[in-house]
């Protein structure tokens, strides 16, 4: 049987494959935390491989200064980049590697490079339109969803392989694909221009 921690190492892996020769600072594997599917954000981001990034989605819980707090000590410790979703004050408070934007959110990541934040921002984007405003708005790495079928509550209709390597192709960003990635259908993005993948319930 796969221990957990050689499972996680062998999706960083295939991440790296994924990437290929494609050129960013983002790491190649995130991992997105989430309420339901990892309810203990510590223990799941102590499994990741080093240099992974984790994106702390924590839907305004009121434990999430406490929480976020841990999570970048065990980020610093462990080699880790830590997003903050969608909260400035808590990844300043942590000191949070990037910031992460949910798409309704581009017109706020956009104001805060007018601020001068240079850290790296992602967003989670759901069309090749809302790519063109990431862009605009300063984004450096957008994750794609839906690619493959998800078990995510929030997961919409899979838009498929071809469409989201389109997608890599006619924006200058770094794509990854979300929804339903995991090691066997990683494996299907080998070639195709990404910068690496997210994962939530293969890593989970």
């Amino acid at each position: 049987m796969t221990r957990p921690y050689d499972a996680q190492l062998g999706l960083a892996r295939l991440a790296q494959r994924v990437r290929g020769s494609l050129r960013t600072d983002l790491p190649a594997l995130f991992a997105l935390t989430d309420p339901v599917r990892t309810p203990d954000p510590l223990d799941f981001a102590s499994r990741l491989a080093p240099g992974s990034g984790l994106v702390f989605r924590h839907f305004g819980a009121p434990e999430r200064f406490h929480t976020g707090a841990a999570l970048a000590e065990l980020a610093a410790a462990r080699g880790l980049h830590l997003f903050v979703s969608s909260d400035c004050e808590l990844a300043d408070l942590i000191g949070a590697h990037g910031i992460h934007w949910p798409e309704r959110d581009l017109g706020k990541a956009w104001a805060r490079r007018l601020r001068g934040d240079r850290r790296p921002f992602t967003a989670s984007v759901h069309s090749p339109a809302a790519s063109t405003r990431a862009a605009r708005a300063g984004i450096d790495g957008v994750f794609h969803s839906t690619v493959f079928a998800s078990q995510s509550a929030t997961a919409s209709r899979p838009h498929g392989i071809h469409a989201a390597a389109a997608l890599a192709r006619n924006v200058d960003l770094a794509v990854y694909p979300l929804g339903g990635v995991n090691a066997d259908t990683g494996r299907r993005l080998i070639g195709l221009g990404f910068a690496g993948f997210c994962c939530v319930g293969a890593l989970a």
